[in-house]
């Protein structure tokens, strides 16, 4: 009597495959996103060192406000505000946050970028025509991972100082116990792994150039 083995067909296979994959994916999500939410600044480290500039990115609550403060103690001589909505000038900015004394206005820089990266390649451009190599950086604590990812890569050399920004709606300490901030943390980790990724090949790119 012959016997027939039954081989599970290719779809069955196939399906195998694309389970195991997508858990292994999720499982490195979790621990990357635990390590990533684990990390998140919990208070600024360096509050002496004096820089050339202060650089603020826009789109935070506080972020500005900080900001100004820290140049009106002296931090840094001059003050750039990377991300400002078009139209917008210095005195009408002075205006809007009601802090900065207006002889502060000679020493504010202003950009139009939309986005972390432009932020970073604006930012390089203006520390490059005002004779600027270093920065107190000055963004949300949740977005400083990424920020500093995309600065250091677009300002390489250029010494770079994180001033993170605590929002009192933002729950860092136990997010978990937030859906808001939980939400916002995970949002904010997928853009740095596709901004790691972004800029990890590109570096590739230049050092084999640089090899060539």
């Amino acid at each position: 009597m012959v016997r027939f083995v039954r081989r599970p067909n290719i779809f069955q296979r196939v399906a195998k495959f694309a389970l195991r994959v997508a858990v292994v994916v999720v499982v490195a999500w979790g621990v990357g996103f635990y390590f990533f939410a684990h990390n998140l600044p919990k208070k600024v480290d360096d509050t002496q060192t004096h820089t050339d500039a202060i650089v603020v990115l826009t789109g935070g609550r506080g972020r500005l406000e900080n900001a100004l403060d820290l140049l009106s103690k002296g931090f840094a001589g001059k003050l750039f505000v990377s991300g400002v909505y078009r139209g917008v000038d210095v005195a009408k900015l002075l205006e809007l946050t009601q802090r900065a004394p207006k002889e502060l206005s000679c020493c504010i820089g202003i950009g139009e970028a939309e986005n972390t990266i432009a932020n970073a390649s604006e930012t390089r451009d203006w520390a490059i025509k005002n004779g600027v190599h270093s920065i107190r950086l000055v963004t949300s604590a949740y977005h400083m991972p990424r920020a500093l990812l995309e600065f250091n890569y677009a300002m390489a050399g250029f010494t770079i100082i994180p001033h993170p920004v605590f929002n009192e709606h933002v729950k860092l300490k136990k997010w978990w116990l937030w859906p808001g901030t939980a939400s916002l943390v995970a949002s904010e980790y997928n853009k740095f792994l596709v901004a790691w990724v972004r800029v990890t090949i590109l570096s590739s790119f230049a050092r084999a150039r640089a090899v060539i």
